[in-house]
């Protein structure tokens, strides 16, 4: 159980995030969409968490996504939707020297574990869809 705050609506998530983030050299420039980011790579020294978006009062949350334009998982441009697959599995990351709101999730498949970061902006947040 997470200690962190459960943002539980999309405008809770928007107001958690800076309106323009500074350039950031980091390895997290990559995640556009939902990229693999090893341990080693991410930076833990200037990112702090900040929130949850796993409800506390779901034990199993659900794996079906949400992608009304034809988006597909792994794209950039693939909307933010709080209850669906990933999001509903995330912690709220802050960057510390350029703002930028990053999501982190744990894959777990079969015989690995893969961390899964992504960057996100106010624009891509979807109001409240539902499953």
């Amino acid at each position: 159980m997470s200690t962190l705050p459960f943002l539980d609506t999309a405008q809770a998530l928007r107001d958690r995030m800076a309106a323009s983030p500074a350039p950031c050299p980091c390895a997290l420039q990559r995640c556009a969409g939902w990229d693999s980011l090893s341990d080693a790579e991410w930076p833990s020294d200037q990112l702090q968490a900040v929130a949850s978006l796993r409800d506390p009062r779901i034990d199993e949350p659900t794996f079906a996504e949400h992608h009304p334009q034809g988006t597909r998982y792994e794209s950039a441009d693939a909307p933010v939707a709080l209850k669906f697959f990933p999001y509903n599995r995330c912690e709220v990351f802050a960057c510390q020297r350029c703002q930028q709101t990053v999501l982190r999730y744990t894959e777990f498949g079969g015989y690995y574990v893969d961390q899964r970061a992504r960057r996100i902006g106010p624009a891509s947040v979807l109001d409240d869809a539902q499953p």
